[in-house]
């Protein structure tokens, strides 16, 4: 420790008091009682000197997994134990910057993705949940557009490519009696990561992983063999951040880079390597009352002319579009590159106007999927919003805001795809409730993804209303619901939601919560299959009646700071009615009933009936966390699931579906993970 003195040396007639670390034992800071510091003549400067952290924590994690036996399959016995070890550390390379690393992580006590049945042509975001990858993700985080559209999600880094499930699955033939046994994620054999900020309001973040070659176990005709389903891969990322200006101008990037090791021609779908990067600027005005934000993102893949020729092909570009006249479909490609972007101007305040306007553009050949999130390319989007602020008290309300959203959308063909607006009202009550709603209405949109690959699609439009309600969120018990409902012009859609959620805080160390939920949805098309008739695609759609619904119920026990439980389960049922099936033949009709035909005489007769179904899933987690030392913990797990799927009418009944979930066969998960901290 060093001391620096002002004008002379003096010492303060007052007694210090230390504060340690009780992690780390080292000494922070030195508290000084301020009514006696201010009668003193003289002020002394304290500059500590922070020892280097370091802790290692090994850990060893014993696993057995229990579900039903599948006569035949020796992959499927009812039980399968395993044991692990791994290690996770951090270093505080100076009181700036940290290290952290994992080597074989587990993240076994980590809770569940929620349940989703997904009938569009892109692919689910999940949130991230693995402590490592959301530590000190903010510097790590390169989000192309802000705000709640459809595009909000992209960005250049999407953790959960890290460790995903395995891209192949072996082709075998359960009735020739043929299994495969897949792992559920990729092996991640290590990471690394270097996170902080100067004193200079510099950001850095580095971040190193690689996963294994991973391999699926076969058997066939008696003979058991394994295939590779994922290669070896690496993944680096990188990324600055400079603070100037008091904060008020930011300028910063990113850059990712994600190399394959592929040596066997089962993977050739797979791109090779993949690289993005980005530039980010932000200048504020007026107390940040006035913002302009503005960045730019590349990419560049390469691979085998397979694995390029299923990037165009994706429905994220859909090249092969027979009416596409601006980007070339080109199946000896071994490259693609594409751009995208976001600028967005406007005034904030917390009352009064404010007001943005901003445009984000995706092109056709911009894929981040390999270590980021991107849904969909080929989209340039406008947006104005204006909104209004009381921040006093106005009738009911202590503070209210009313706004309004205009939007309108774009290929880089130059056809307008889609447009829209809306306006919301919101607010909070002087009974400290809050409630709020909103009318939007969407225009009628061309589509170049509904037909899969097929051409642009004309769909009509149509309006909605959504509305909640909370209560008083410092009460013991919380209760707050929602609904919308959606109608498609020509009667081509209706949509019903409801959700209800109910929180409630007996005391300080133990919280529940409760969210039910129904949503009803009704489409005359939903795309089915793409079949050929003579030479010629014929799109296949039908009429859809799905309901949806479940129930999610979390419980957090704090039994003492060092022991803690948590469960969560949630059951979900999904019914989907196929009827009036039909084929598209005038994508770009006038009227709505003139783009399709209901005789499918060249189908099967069973053809509809085969398509209905029931999917039911329940999905539970109860981890008991007891940190036994300081930095060294034990975790109990007991993960359940339930997956069923079953054809028939499609008909939804709530006894039925949740008697039939119960019997299906659970597969439960137990695992024991201990971890011990070495020093610090």
């Amino acid at each position: 420790m060093q001391t620096k003195f002002k004008r002379r040396a003096f010492s303060l007639p007052v007694a210090f008091s230390e504060t340690m670390n009780a992690r780390s034992g080292n000494m922070l800071t030195r508290k000084v009682p301020v009514g006696l510091v201010s009668l003193a003549p003289y002020m002394a400067l304290v500059v500590l000197s922070l020892k280097k952290q370091i802790e290692i924590s090994p850990y060893t994690v014993a696993k057995l997994e229990t579900y039903e036996a599948q006569e035949g399959n020796p992959f499927r016995d009812g039980t399968d134990p395993s044991l692990s070890v791994g290690l996770d550390g951090k270093i505080g390379i100076t009181n700036d910057f940290t290290v952290d690393f994992t080597i074989n992580p587990d993240f076994g006590q980590v809770e569940a993705d929620p349940s989703e049945v997904n009938l569009t042509a892109f692919e689910s975001f999940f949130e991230e949940r693995r402590p490592f990858f959301i530590e000190g993700r903010s510097i790590t985080n390169f989000r192309i557009t802000r705000g709640g559209s459809p595009f909000s999600r992209d960005n250049l880094f999407y953790s959960r490519r890290i460790g995903r499930h395995p891209f192949a699955s072996p082709d075998v033939d359960g009735n020739l009696d043929e299994y495969a046994d897949v792992p559920r994620n990729t092996t991640i054999l290590g990471a690394v990561k270097l996170t902080g900020k100067t004193q200079n309001g510099l950001n850095i973040g580095v971040m190193e992983s690689l996963t294994a070659n991973e391999y699926a176990d076969v058997y066939r005709d008696g003979d058991s063999s394994s295939e590779i389903v994922e290669p070896m891969t690496n993944y680096f990322l990188m990324s600055a951040q400079q603070e100037a200006n008091d904060g008020n101008t930011i300028i910063g990037g990113m850059a990712t880079a994600t190399n394959r090791f592929i040596d066997d021609t089962s993977l050739n779908e797979l791109v090779d390597n993949a690289y993005t990067g980005g530039l980010n600027f932000e200048q504020y005005w007026q107390d940040r009352t006035y913002y302009l934000r503005a960045n730019v993102v590349f990419s560049q893949i390469n691979g085998s002319q397979k694995a390029i020729q299923t990037q165009q092909e994706s429905s994220r570009r859909f090249y092969q579009r027979p009416d596409n006249n601006y980007t070339t479909y080109d199946p000896t490609r071994t490259s693609l590159s594409g751009h995208g972007g976001h600028l967005q101007v406007g005034k904030s305040g917390n009352s009064g106007w404010r007001y943005e306007a901003w445009l984000t553009w995706r092109s056709p050949g911009l894929e981040l999927n390999d270590m980021g999130f991107n849904r969909q390319g080929d989209v340039i989007m406008e947006v104005l919003w204006a909104g209004y602020r009381y921040a006093n008290p106005i009738g009911a309300f202590r503070n209210l805001n009313l706004n309004f959203n205009q939007w309108t959308g774009w290929d880089f063909g130059g056809t307008k795809t889609f447009s829209g607006g809306n306006v919301n009202l919101n607010g909070q009550l002087k009974n400290y409730w809050f409630i709020g709603g909103g009318l939007n209405v969407e225009g009628e949109d061309i589509s170049n993804t509904f037909l899969r690959g097929g051409p642009a699609m004309k769909n009509p439009g149509g309006f909605n209303y959504h509305m909640f309600i909370n209560s008083d969120n410092r009460q013991q018990i919380t209760v707050s619901a929602n609904h919308s409902q959606f109608w498609g012009f020509e009667n081509a859609a209706h949509n019903q939601n409801y959700g209800v959620s109910v929180r409630f805080r007996p005391n300080d160390a133990m919280l529940f919560s409760l969210r039910p939920s129904y949503n009803k949805r009704n489409s005359e098309l939903q795309y089915l299959t793409t079949l050929e008739d003579n030479g010629e695609n014929k799109y296949i759609f039908g009429e859809i009646d799905q309901i949806t619904t479940s129930l999610t119920l979390r419980m957090d026990y704090v039994l003492s700071p060092e022991l803690t439980i948590q469960y969560y389960g949630s059951p979900f049922i999904s019914s989907v009615d196929y009827s009036d099936p039909k084929v598209i033949t005038d994508p770009k009709a006038d009227n709505f009933e003139d783009r399709f035909n209901r005789d499918l005489s060249f189908t099967n007769e069973d053809f509809e009936n085969d398509r209905d179904f029931s999917f039911r899933q329940f999905r539970s987690n109860l981890v008991l966390r007891w940190e036994y030392r300081p930095g060294s913990l034990i975790f109990l797990v007991w993960n359940q699931g339930r997956t069923g799927i079953d054809g028939g009418n499609g008909e939804f009944d709530l006894g039925t579906d949740i008697n039939a979930l119960i019997n299906v066969k659970p597969e439960n998960v137990f695992l024991v993970k201990f971890s011990y901290l070495l020093g610090s």
